[in-house]
């Protein structure tokens, strides 16, 4: 007999036939019935113990958490909630659970209390929820680039440079940290290390992407990136995961075309096949904004959020624009922003993005065209020289979701960017090759891949859409 899924049994027309299955118990009532859950879906299934033919000590080892194996008829349910229900024939414990020391009872848990227990976090509904989502658009990603011509590369996670020169990286490194090798000067000799340099583990796997790009036209990667950055906010962890595709002979027009058909496809895909688990994030977040002052509530719940993606057209404005209406809206005059916009220059914050999509748009933005000074050393320079070809597209709720640009092709205005930040080009003699052999325009972007699963599940925690989140003094499992 095969072992049969909760999923597949509750889709399930047909009923008196046998069947077995396995998973662990949630709940377990008036010693007759167990509510039995195997990660398949988020719904549990009713198994109906007779619990005068059934051993009584057996019946004592069926607690929360416990790992069972079933073999019984499949019924239609006497009670409400499911189409069939269990009838068990024999029952069978794979693994005990000790009802005295097993934390995930069948109650409201903190999720801070779930996160110092994230080994069993995802037996809870909203964890399973939100990894089963998680999964699904790991998948919808590849299924896209994949069936839009795409190649997928792995790019190093050690490396000798800094794509975003942020300079918040981890060193990679086999020498001795108490004495290592020094030079003359009583400077630390890498070249003693394992690689013969100084180096880290990766913030970005864009400059690698970019060379393949240029032979092999469409690329993409999808892997594990870090950060030292020692911020422990809710937005941010040190180890995390990015999709960055890199596209020859794309402008920034086109950049723009892609990303959107993206993010669209990757959040229909969601909708499309993880119903009930969206219905119950959604449910869950509507509770939780019940509990919140009516000022702090969002607009929209999360399927509507998701729709709002899928449905509308992504307006696309200038940052010189965006710089104007948001100048000129009532918050900033009223200095209701914590960051109020006094002049064209500005980083924009998460405030004045949301306000742009939420309040004045009413629809996802991309903005383009951002000043130079704020942007990295690979993005396009204007003919103006002071703003470049990048484009963020901004969301609701979230504010920024993906940042990209044209990437500057021309070697000489590469050149002179890079020297005016002191980044030297021996480091990126193989990036600058680039534009000597064969250059081009060509175009990508970067999305982290934790920042979607957030605007899908509705999270409002990072750590929260990650199996095992690092962050600053916390590497736990």
């Amino acid at each position: 007999m095969q072992v049969a899924t909760v999923a597949e049994l509750l889709k399930t027309e047909g009923t008196s036939q046998e069947i077995e299955i396995k998973g662990w118990v949630r709940t377990f009532r008036a010693n007759r019935f167990i509510a039995l859950n195997d990660g398949s879906t988020i719904n549990n299934i009713q198994c109906v113990v007779d619990f005068e033919n059934t051993d009584e000590t057996l019946l004592k080892r069926v607690t929360t958490g416990a790992a069972v194996s079933i073999k019984g008829l499949l019924v239609e349910s006497q009670g409400t909630g499911q189409k069939v229900e269990v009838q068990v024939e024999t029952l069978e414990i794979l693994g005990d659970s000790d009802p005295e020391t097993y934390p995930i009872q069948p109650k409201k848990h903190s999720f801070e209390f779930l996160r110092e227990n994230a080994h069993l976090r995802t037996r809870t509904n909203t964890f399973s929820a939100v990894m089963r989502l998680r999964s699904s658009l790991s998948f919808a990603i590849h299924k896209y680039f994949n069936d839009n011509g795409f190649y997928y590369m792995h790019t190093p996670i050690v490396t000798g440079s800094d794509a975003e020169g942020a300079g918040e990286m981890f060193r990679v490194s086999t020498l001795d940290a108490k004495k290592p090798p020094l030079t003359d000067d009583g400077q630390v000799n890498y070249k003693e290390d394992f690689f013969g340099k100084e180096t880290n583990l990766t913030v970005s796997g864009q400059l690698e992407a970019e060379t393949y790009a240029m032979s092999l036209g469409k690329v993409y990667t999808f892997g594990p990136t870090f950060r030292a950055e020692n911020s422990n906010t809710t937005r941010h962890l040190a180890e995390f995961w990015m999709i960055e595709p890199e596209v020859a002979f794309m402008d920034l027009a086109g950049n723009m075309d892609l990303a959107e058909d993206f993010m669209k496809s990757v959040i229909q895909y969601v909708l499309d096949n993880n119903a009930e688990d969206l219905e119950f994030l959604d449910k869950r977040l509507q509770d939780e904004e019940k509990t919140k002052p009516q000022a702090e509530r969002s607009p929209m719940n999360l399927i509507d959020k998701l729709r709002f993606v899928v449905d509308n057209n992504f307006k696309r404005v200038s940052y010189t624009e965006a710089i104007d209406i948001l100048r000129n809206s009532k918050p900033n005059k009223k200095k209701k922003f914590n960051y109020v916009i006094e002049e064209w220059g500005a980083d924009l914050q998460s405030e004045h993005e949301r306000y742009l999509v939420e309040k004045h748009f009413k629809c996802p933005v991309i903005l383009f065209d951002y000043p130079a000074n704020i942007k990295a050393f690979y993005m396009r320079l204007n003919d103006d020289e002071k703003t470049v070809r990048a484009m963020d597209i901004l969301f609701p709720g979230i504010g920024e979701i993906v940042g990209g640009s044209q990437r500057e092709e021309r070697l000489e205005v590469l050149k002179e960017k890079m020297a005016a930040l002191n980044i030297p080009e021996e480091e990126l003699w193989w990036y600058l090759d680039l534009r000597k052999y064969g250059t081009a325009v060509h175009s990508g972007f970067g999305l982290g891949f934790e920042r979607l699963v957030m605007f899908a599940t509705g999270m409002s925690n990072i750590r929260d859409v990650i199996p095992y989140p690092r962050t600053p003094q916390n590497a736990e499992f």
